[in-house]
């Protein structure tokens, strides 16, 4: 499994009813992905126009897809980064 934190934000120049009628879509795509454990924490950007969402998934290319399936997906900006797990140090005796 991965995680990636994604940060998105719409494109305030695409707006239109099709943006509008898509964002309205994203809190029950965002609570099936949570459902099936693909999507652990979902965030709103205060003073934004998008959210940050952490994705655990199997690979790179699920998550393309995933981002590909979301509503706002033609209408937002991604900024993508990758997370690895902070071990715990090394107990020295």
């Amino acid at each position: 499994m991965a995680k990636f934190l994604v940060l998105w934000a719409l494109e305030q120049g695409l707006l239109s009813q099709q943006m509008v009628k898509a964002v309205v879509k994203m809190p029950e795509y965002g609570e099936e992905l949570a459902a099936t454990g693909k999507v652990v924490a979902r965030y709103h950007i205060v003073g934004g126009h998008g959210g940050a969402w952490i994705y655990d998934v199997d690979s790179n290319e699920e998550l393309e897809l995933l981002l590909a399936k979301a509503p706002v997906f033609n209408f937002a900006r991604y900024d993508i980064r990758p997370l690895a797990e902070m071990a715990a140090p090394p107990v020295l005796e």
